[in-house]
């Protein structure tokens, strides 16, 4: 371990490099990142970093080091172009936000209605009967206590206590959703 550590750069001969090519570098790079300041900056850093790892590369019998560079800083910015066609382009919270869906698409709506489905699943019977000939059927209050064999004050209670349990199911549905999600 201490051999590889003897074998790099040290900070002067780096800083050194730095200042003789850095600037001219990153011009470079710069082009080579269609103006994209900041890619221009990862890349210089990598190909100094490059430089550290590569002592040799510093003590060769070359001129100047420059052209070792301008390659060394070219291939990082080949790799990186193609590492970025190859992942999904990166959208932002703006973006996702701003999702409206086209009139044909039903996909939200094939989603709540599983999600209905599963709430309503999790009532008891008599609340999920009393919601299905409530809201379903759409049957009076008074036409739901006949088909049910109960008292219109019960239809009433448990038309109120299996409303309240389905938005306790669905934490997602209902006014202010939309809101409470983005708070």
């Amino acid at each position: 371990m201490t051999s590889t550590l003897r074998h790099r750069t040290d900070a002067h001969a780096l800083a050194r490099l730095h200042g003789a090519h850095g600037k001219a570098l990153y011009g470079f790079l710069l082009r080579l990142t269609f103006g994209d300041r900041h890619r221009a900056e990862d890349l210089l850093q990598e190909t100094l970093f490059r430089a550290w790892k590569h002592p040799e590369a510093l003590e060769s019998d070359h001129a100047s080091i420059r052209p070792w560079l301008y390659t060394v800083g070219r291939r990082l910015a080949i790799d990186a172009r193609r590492a970025r066609r190859v992942r999904p382009a990166e959208v932002g919270p703006d973006a996702l936000d701003s999702h409206t869906p086209t009139a044909d698409d039903r996909t939200e709506q094939a989603v709540a209605v599983l999600d209905v489905r599963d709430a309503l699943r999790s009532l008891s019977p008599e609340h999920r009967a009393v919601l299905v000939q409530i809201y379903f059927r759409g049957s009076s209050v008074c036409e739901a206590a006949e088909a049910l064999g109960v008292p219109v004050g019960t239809v009433k209670s448990r038309t109120h206590y299996a409303l309240r349990a389905l938005r306790d199911a669905m934490p997602g549905y209902g006014p202010g959703a939309g809101r409470r999600a983005a708070a």
